[in-house]
């Protein structure tokens, strides 16, 4: 049975499996990876969706190589750098989170709140 419509994503009759395990596991944690390094070096947001271009293109040169699906499919290119930006978005959240939080700790004015303890504060 399949989960995802046919009109929505080219894919061949175990076309769920691969897309989960092509565009939601290795794309996905590549653009994880791909968005919290954007975040880590403190470079812009919109690098996410630049970044998620490339990333889809790549996702979709595997789903073509390895499981024959067809390479030039613009809605499931669309669904793939959907998933992909969401995914490096992400871990650009959570890595800015964590920056902000070490590095700006002291902004914040409740002393319970305080991630890390200094002593005179």
């Amino acid at each position: 049975m399949a989960y995802m419509p046919d009109w929505l994503y080219d894919a061949g009759p175990n076309g769920d499996w691969v897309f989960l395990l092509v565009t939601v596991v290795m794309g996905g944690l590549a653009a994880y990876a791909t968005g919290s390094a954007i975040a880590s070096t403190w470079r812009p947001r919109w690098q996410l969706v630049a970044y998620g271009f490339l990333i889809a293109a790549a996702v979709r040169f595997i789903h073509h190589a390895l499981f024959e699906e067809p390479f030039i499919a613009p809605r499931s290119y669309v669904v793939d750098l959907v998933v992909l930006i969401a995914a490096a978005a992400f871990g650009f959240h959570l890595t800015r989170q964590r920056q902000m939080r070490e590095q700006y700790d002291w902004l914040v004015s409740d002393p319970a709140k305080r991630t890390t303890r200094r002593p005179g504060i």
